[in-house]
């Protein structure tokens, strides 16, 4: 009579599973990064449109463009304001402000300094451009506006 085997798995079959589900791994959390980085960029677009918009508001009754960001109806006294998620995604300035003209900023905080489009920038005429590395003068990369 021959002894009965016990069922479940060798060693070498555990090994195996192993180092699939840290190659999958390996492969996932940068790609999910990737896409969570890329998931921010419209709260950036979306705070530089309506820091524009604000902007316009105050011209239309003042004749005059403005830095402050208590005039422009934020409730902190001062840029940078940082926009986002508790993470702090992008902060948000008046880079250059004069009676005629102005420049915005939308340049990323903490993790999302790794993202490929780095920051935004868009001025009076509504000119778009990434600032990359941040802020340095930069150009449109492609689909990031």
């Amino acid at each position: 009579m021959r002894p009965k085997r016990t069922a479940g798995f060798t060693l070498i079959e555990l090994m195996i599973a192993m180092v699939v589900v840290a190659i999958l791994t390996a492969i996932a959390i940068p790609s999910y990064q990737t896409y969570v980085r890329q998931s921010r960029r419209p709260d950036a677009k979306q705070g530089l449109l309506d820091l524009a918009a604000r902007e316009e508001r105050y011209y239309t009754v003042n004749n005059t463009y403005t830095g402050s960001a208590t005039a422009l109806g934020y409730a902190t006294a001062n840029f940078p304001i940082n926009l986002g998620t508790s993470m702090q995604d992008y902060a948000l300035s008046v880079t250059a402000s004069s009676a005629t003209a102005y420049t915005l900023q939308a340049l990323p905080l903490n993790d999302q300094l790794n993202d490929s489009c780095g920051g935004y920038q868009l001025d009076n005429l509504g000119n778009q451009l990434n600032i990359y590395p941040a802020n340095t003068a930069g150009t449109t990369i492609a689909g990031c506006w």
